[in-house]
Order: C-alpha cells, then structure tokens, then sequence
C-alpha cells in the first residue's frame, strides 16, 4: 500500500513537471495532479490487462513474441493517459502523442524508482 501511494505522488509530480514542459499538455496543479495520478493508477489497475490482452490479439502477439511486450504496455499506458484526460477537467492532453510521451516518463521513472526504493 505505501509502495502504490508513493508512486501516485510520484507520479504527480512527473506528471506535473511534464505539463510544464509540454506545450501540449495542461494540468491546474499539485491538487490536481494527485487527482490525475489516482485516476491513472486505478485505471491502469482494472484495464490494463484487458487492453493489453486485446492489443496482443490485434497485433497477433507479434510484439508478445519478439520480447518488445513493452511497447504494447506503453500503448496502453498511453490509452490509460487519455481516459484519464477525459475523466479530469483539470488534465488536458492535445493528440495522442503528448500521452505516449507521459506514457514512457511514466514508464522510466516508474521503473527508476521501483529499482532504487524496492
């Protein structure tokens, strides 16, 4: 429980640097980015297997068999982001391609703490 909400606050602050990096992506504030971070840490709880397992299928495992799986995870990370943007009116992706960007930050930063601290 402490390891998730480290990573939600985690991820709001990257989530919140992010915006102010990206012209492309819009966030209010802290507040707002915890709120965010929640959103996309459920989500990412009860959909990703099933988004992931309907990409595999689509991509006839392809990406599954050659070891880049990774590159569907991101995707549907990706697919988290924007439901996430539709759900909060205070987060605002333009296109899918800011999304996949805060996807792979995500992603690595997620993967650089979870080496460091557990």
């Amino acid at each position: 429980m402490i390891q998730w909400l480290l990573h939600i606050v985690i991820d709001a602050a990257i989530l919140l640097l992010a915006a102010k990096m990206m012209s492309k992506v819009e966030l209010k504030g802290f507040k707002s980015a915890l709120i965010v971070a929640l959103i996309i840490g459920v989500l990412s709880f009860l959909l990703s297997w099933l988004l992931t397992a309907v990409l595999n299928i689509a991509t006839l495992g392809i990406f599954y068999f050659l070891g880049l799986g990774f590159i569907i995870r991101i995707i549907v990370y990706a697919l988290i982001i924007e439901l996430a943007d539709r759900l909060s009116s205070d987060f605002k992706t333009v296109g899918f391609l800011p999304s996949l960007w805060l996807a792979i930050i995500l992603a690595i930063v997620g993967g650089i703490v979870d080496a460091i601290l557990f």
